[in-house]
């Protein structure tokens, strides 16, 4: 199973910025999808989580400005950040929680995107 993430860059504060993560490989399915990003010299942190059935988690410091979704059919996840602050600058890792066969799963990540908010 591998993860392939996108979209990362550099924005100014308020702009917005869309990150995509693409699964493949041989797997039955893919359970929970979620961001994670650390920031220089801090731990890795939860950003949001969605369920295979669409429900969705998000850390508070990001409610109401990113938007995490994703299509089942291409086992992608998406993060929409809009708002973005000086603080939001991190990488930003993809994880999914996919089930290699019905008894089985194993936690996923993905290679990581860097996302710099800076004027």
């Amino acid at each position: 199973v591998q993860l392939q993430a996108s979209g990362g860059g550099l924005v100014q504060p308020g702009g917005s910025l869309r990150l995509s993560c693409a699964a493949s490989g041989t797997f039955f399915s893919i359970n929970v999808m979620g961001w994670y990003r650390q920031a220089p010299g801090k731990l890795r942190d939860l950003v949001a989580t969605i369920t295979s059935g669409g429900r969705t988690n998000y850390v508070d410091s990001v409610k109401g400005r990113f938007t995490i979704s994703r299509d089942n059919a291409k086992n992608t996840v998406y993060l929409q950040m809009n708002s973005l602050k000086p603080e939001d600058t991190a990488v930003y890792y993809c994880n999914a929680v996919v089930f290699t066969n019905p008894w089985d799963s194993g936690s996923y990540w993905g290679q990581g995107t860097q996302v710099t908010v800076s004027s």
